[in-house]
């Protein structure tokens, strides 16, 4: 089967200057102004570890840059669902996984749910 080139997404190159966000540079600035826009509850704990949970109360997101046990698992993002069906299931994010990568992985989980 040959695909038409109308069907295939459009090849996007940055230049090599516009790509240092492929690093982390530890901050989570991208996602927390993602979830505050989104009208999330976000709270910030004593230890400087942040959790957000969705209007709806089915998704959990942590930045726990300040959790041993995260740490220890080289994670700092981690992000739980509990659909209305099915299974409940995790995803975890390392230590250098760029904040913007977190980001476009939320904007894509709450593309199409209700607000």
């Amino acid at each position: 089967m040959n695909a038409s080139a109308t069907f295939q997404p459009a090849v996007v190159r940055p230049a090599v200057e516009d790509r240092h966000w492929l690093s982390s540079d530890h901050c989570a600035t991208p996602v927390l102004e993602l979830l505050h826009a989104l009208d999330w509850t976000v709270v910030d704990t004593p230890e400087a570890n942040v959790h957000a949970t969705s209007p709806d109360g089915r998704v959990d997101i942590g930045w726990l840059p300040e959790d041993p046990a995260a740490w220890t698992r080289d994670i700092v993002w981690r992000v739980q669902v509990q659909p209305t069906e099915g299974a409940a299931w995790v995803q975890e994010f390392g230590t250098h996984t760029p904040a913007e990568a977190v980001a476009g992985f939320v904007a894509a989980l709450v593309a199409h749910s209700p607000r």
